[in-house]
């Protein structure tokens, strides 16, 4: 007598999410994975998964909460069918960009899409760009994980992208002084160069 063994699904299999992004979006976050030599796919699920969890990035979403949103065990966003739909933007250049999840995460982006009233891949996108363009997000991403030297070339697109995230940003401005001294504020000792500064920020975090 023959007996069907079925596979187990493995618990840390990771689901795909491949949204449709503008084009200076992709760019921006392809300019952060060479920033802090990190692969794009890499880059662009971690900023997500902060984003899920900024409160800046959730209340502006909330404006377009459809139906409700857990954010965490704490935390309830009221979601109204009377609210206004996110709409995406018409008429732009687009490019697919590819994620991979943990199903934890894929479930809390499925949670977000319902609320939203779009599909998994459409909120996705969205939460990508609102997330990178939050300072807490992209200071943490830019500080935590560089792991080279902020050479001329990489120290050009981080301009480019501070270009970026200060078009059409919904929370607030921010430039370049601003990113190297929230790099520099845990500094104490001044008496050294901005440059040995960074390098000091950067060794002691990337080594924790």
């Amino acid at each position: 007598m023959s007996v069907e063994v079925k596979s187990k699904t493995r618990s840390d299999k990771k689901r795909d999410i491949k949204p449709t992004i503008a084009i200076q979006l992709y760019e921006a976050v392809s300019r952060l994975s060479y920033i802090t030599d990190t692969p794009i796919k890499d880059v662009s699920v971690t900023i997500c998964k902060r984003g899920l969890y900024a409160h800046p990035v959730l209340e502006y979403l909330s404006d377009y909460f459809r139906r409700d949103y857990w954010a965490n065990n704490q935390t309830l966003y009221t979601g109204e069918l009377e609210n206004e739909k996110y709409q995406t933007k018409k008429g732009i250049t687009k490019r697919r960009i590819t994620m991979r999840f943990t199903q934890r995460d894929y479930d809390q982006l499925a949670r977000l899409a319902y609320a939203l009233d779009l599909t998994i891949s459409s909120a996705t996108g969205l939460l990508l760009e609102l997330a990178l363009k939050n300072t807490d997000v992209f200071h943490s991403l830019v500080a935590m994980h560089i792991n080279k030297e902020l050479d001329p070339g990489r120290m050009k697109q981080l301009r480019e992208i501070i270009k970026y995230i200060n078009r059409h940003n919904p929370y607030e401005t921010i430039s370049f002084g601003h990113v190297v001294t929230m790099i520099m504020e845990d500094i104490k000792d001044h008496t050294v160069t901005m440059t040995e500064s960074v390098k000091q920020w950067i060794d002691e975090h990337t080594s924790k």
